[in-house]
């Protein structure tokens, strides 16, 4: 087996890290934003690699995050 690119090695790391952190915070908006750098992050390593599979998983991920985030945004809104 080849051993990955240093850079994108990094990529996948850091997407890992983001992706992982987001979950330490309370604050849905907060979780929820990390969860789509995180999953963009994803999205990149996996074009990178030509894994279809990530990509797709990971845009799934980012636009449930998305809707979640301006879904809680608008309920948020008018409740005020």
């Amino acid at each position: 087996m080849p051993l990955a690119h240093p850079v994108t090695e990094l990529l996948g790391w850091t997407a890992t890290a983001v992706f992982v952190a987001s979950y330490f915070f309370s604050r849905p908006g907060l979780l929820r934003g990390l969860q789509m750098i995180g999953a963009a992050l994803w999205i990149v390593y996996g074009a990178w690699i030509a894994a279809a599979p990530v990509v797709v998983a990971n845009a799934l991920v980012f636009s449930a995050a998305a809707w979640t985030l301006v879904r809680n945004r608008a309920r948020s809104g008018r409740s005020a």
